[in-house]
């Protein structure tokens, strides 16, 4: 049986999850407007992906004899300034994401909770590369500036991006 205060923090790390889901679903809607089909592809998956998260925790915490709360999910931001700034959103939202899961993992050590630290440990690494990503792309934007050619490259590439290669 998982601790009650381990229990809150993997059920309000769900529901990051499933928030970080919906604002990239709001994200690639943005994207869709403007024509630009593989950053809106790009966005689908992370929006997959951050539901095979939370999906992940939600199982945990149920297989450790959790209760799952499931909370409000805020609307996601639809509108933006620019491409550059989505991304922009995007690496916040993940370091935020960093942070939840670090405090979570050490909660998990307070509590000497061996199983949920391993559990973690999937998690911790998977943030790593999200970083990275939202990183590498807005060094790209930043590059690309006003280039209409590179930002087509750049939808292109990221369009390539397949669901399963991310699971």
């Amino acid at each position: 049986m998982i601790k009650k205060e381990l229990e809150d923090a993997i059920n309000a790390q769900i529901n990051q999850e499933l928030t970080a889901s919906y604002s990239y679903l709001g994200m690639s809607t943005y994207f869709d407007e403007l024509s630009l089909d593989g950053l809106a592809s790009w966005m689908q998956n992370q929006h997959g992906e951050e539901q095979e998260h939370a999906m992940k925790l939600l199982n945990y915490l149920q297989d450790r004899g959790g209760r799952v709360q499931l909370a409000a999910i805020p609307s996601p931001q639809v509108e933006f300034n620019s491409i550059l700034e989505v991304f922009e959103i995007s690496l916040s939202m993940e370091i935020e994401n960093t942070t939840s899961i670090n405090e979570l993992y050490d909660l998990a050590l307070q509590h000497n909770d061996h199983a949920t630290k391993s559990h973690l440990q999937w998690f911790l690494d998977e943030q790593v590369e999200e970083e990275k990503s939202m990183e590498d792309i807005i060094a790209n934007l930043k590059l690309i500036g006003d280039d209409k050619a590179g930002l087509l490259y750049l939808n292109d590439k990221l369009g390539q991006r397949k669901a399963e290669e991310e699971a």
